[in-house]
């Protein structure tokens, strides 16, 4: 039987084609998702200012007017929803793009439906939101103090070195997670996408480099030099207190 997901999950499908936004929200309704739909990006911050509950947002690329690489731009400047990219199947540098300006996923055109939900799922899942059969415990607990930084894991929240919170989409903080609870130990990209709940990527793509260069800009003191998540070339990743 198909693992099904708590009602309460509501996703915001944002697709300029009407049938696309009809089939993906039928399908989702039906597996037990509370679905609201937008045809452009004016719509869509409409639908969040009356809607403080979407966990979770569709959104393709190729909309007329305001594109959807410059929503998600827009949208990363205020929030750290997840949000998974529809776009052109084999269009890479969409796809790049995307992942550059913090998208945790995308998805390509024509939709499989049962890809859409599996990659629902996952990001849901680095997200913190689960099924009713429930995931792992974290391996660390509580905050975690590193220079400067201070990590609550149980909160997925993230405190710069100036005390004020720093906005990290779910694959950051899933991707941070995997670092604290494997400091000091060398993980390849395998590795990582594994303890980061996103097995469906390829370890040879790009996808894990663009995140962990997001993640550095975000916590690394000089993100040109860093210090706390290292290359060890050949290998993969370390991440490491600063000296």
């Amino acid at each position: 039987m198909a693992e099904n997901v708590s009602d309460s999950v509501h996703i915001l499908v944002c697709d300029d084609e009407p049938d696309i936004r009809d089939m993906m929200s039928t399908y989702l309704q039906r597996r037990g998702y509370t679905v609201s739909m937008a045809e452009n990006g004016a719509a869509l911050d409409r639908i969040l200012e009356e809607h403080d509950d979407i966990q979770l947002i569709i959104l393709d690329i190729n909309m007329p007017g305001e594109d959807g690489l410059s929503v998600l731009r827009r949208l990363r400047t205020e929030m750290s929803l997840p949000i998974i990219m529809s776009t052109a199947a084999g269009d890479t540098v969409d796809r790049v793009v995307g992942l550059e300006l913090g998208a945790d996923d995308y998805l390509a055109k024509p939709v499989d439906l049962r890809e859409l939900e599996a990659r629902i799922k996952a990001v849901l899942r680095r997200g913190g939101v689960t099924s009713s059969s429930g995931s792992e415990a974290p391996k660390a607990e509580g905050d975690i103090v590193v220079d400067g930084l201070t990590i609550n894991i149980e909160g997925a929240k993230l405190t710069g070195r100036d005390g004020q919170g720093i906005p990290l989409t779910a694959m950051e903080f899933s991707l941070l997670r995997a670092f604290v609870e494997h400091r000091g130990r060398v993980l390849n990209r395998d590795q990582i996408l594994q303890m980061a709940h996103d097995r469906d990527w390829d370890p040879f793509d790009r996808s894990i480099d663009i995140r962990i260069s997001r993640l550095r800009r975000k916590i690394e003191r000089n993100p040109s030099h860093p210090v706390l998540i290292r290359t060890v070339r050949g290998l993969g990743y370390i991440f490491d207190q600063a000296d």
